[in-house]
């Protein structure tokens, strides 16, 4: 699994939220966990491989907001009483 993060410039209320985990879901099927904070400028979710991120940019940007940087990393699942 795992975990992108993406940095977006452009996001300024909960509907930008909104509109860019849309975005998301709808240009990676198989994303999971899809976050957005128009705070922290970012949004974030799972995936089983590496997503397209050419495409996502591009369905980004068509909606208005600019995905400035990406980061990948291993996704652990947490699972609750193990140690």
């Amino acid at each position: 699994m795992i975990k992108t993060t993406l940095k977006i410039d452009g996001m300024m209320c909960g509907m930008c939220e909104a509109h860019m985990n849309e975005v998301i879901r709808k240009t990676i099927p198989d994303a999971k966990k899809v976050k957005s904070s128009h705070k922290k400028g970012e949004s974030s979710f799972v995936t089983k491989e590496k997503p397209d991120i050419e495409r996502l940019q591009e369905a980004t940007a068509d909606i208005g907001y600019i995905v400035i940087s990406t980061e990948h990393e291993k996704y652990t699942k947490k699972l609750f009483g193990k140690k």
